[in-house]
C-alpha cells in the first residue's frame, strides 16, 4: 500500500493540481488511496513551492472530493447492491460491510455522511451505498462538502505546517491521525444531539 501512496505522491508532484484532483477522485469511488497521507503531502508541496497556493489546494481537494463522491453516488443509484456484489472484492467492500454501513445510515439518516467523512476506508466507499440507499442529493452533497472541508483543510494545513519535515510526521498519521478527527466528529454529534434535544424541549413546552 506505500508503494501505492508513493506512486500517487508522485503524481501530485509531477502534475500538479490536476495530479491532486484526480488521487482524490478516485479515493472517493473506492480507490484505496490514503488521503490522510495525500491530504498533508499535498500541503508540503505547497509549503515548498511544488503548489501554487494554500487556498487553491484546498479547493481542488473539495473538488476532487466532491468530483468523487458523485461518481460514487451513480455507481450505488445505477449499480444497486449486485455490483458490489460483483466487484466489491477488489476493494475490500464486501457485503458485510455494506450491511453495516447501511445499518449507520439507518441509525443516523443522512448525518451519516458527514460522519463517514472521517472513517478510514468507509470514507472512501461511503458514497456508493449513499446511491444505492437514494439518499437525497442535496444532503449528500451538504455533508460530503462539510466532512471534507474540515478533513481536508486540516490535513492539507497540518502538511503545509510541518513543510520539508512531513516525513517524521506521516508515521503518527498513519497510526492516530483519524483520533484527532474523530475528536472533531464527536464535537459536531454533540452539538447536533444538543440542538436536537433543545428543539424537542421547545416543542413540548
Amino acid at each position: 500500500m506505500q508503494h501505492f501512496e508513493q506512486a500517487v505522491i508522485g503524481l501530485i508532484d509531477h502534475y500538479g493540481y490536476a495530479g491532486l484532483f484526480v488521487a482524490l477522485a478516485l479515493g472517493n469511488f473506492g480507490v484505496p488511496i490514503g488521503s490522510e497521507i495525500v491530504l498533508p503531502v499535498a500541503g508540503a508541496l505547497t509549503a515548498t513551492g511544488h503548489l501554487s497556493y494554500l487556498w487553491l489546494t484546498i479547493a481542488i481537494a473539495l473538488a476532487g472530493e466532491l468530483a468523487g463522491g458523485t461518481v460514487g453516488y451513480a455507481i450505488g443509484r445505477y449499480g444497486g447492491v449486485p455490483i458490489i456484489e460483483r466487484y466489491g472484492k477488489y476493494i475490500h467492500f464486501t457485503h458485510e460491510r455494506l450491511m453495516r454501513v447501511h445499518g449507520f445510515f439507518e441509525r443516523w439518516g443522512t448525518f451519516a455522511i458527514f460522519v463517514c467523512r472521517f472513517l478510514p476506508f468507509i470514507r472512501g466507499v461511503s458514497a456508493i451505498p449513499a446511491g444505492i440507499a437514494e439518499m437525497n442529493l442535496g444532503l449528500f452533497y451538504l455533508w460530503t462538502f462539510l466532512g471534507s472541508l474540515i478533513f481536508c483543510t486540516f490535513l492539507i494545513m497540518l502538511g503545509n505546517t510541518f513543510g520539508t519535515h512531513l516525513d517524521a510526521v506521516i508515521p503518527l498519521l498513519r497510526k492516530g491521525g483519524y483520533f484527532v478527527l474523530g475528536a472533531a466528529v464527536a464535537a459536531a454529534i454533540v452539538a447536533v444531539v444538543a440542538v436536537r434535544l433543545r428543539a424537542r424541549a421547545v416543542r413540548t413546552e
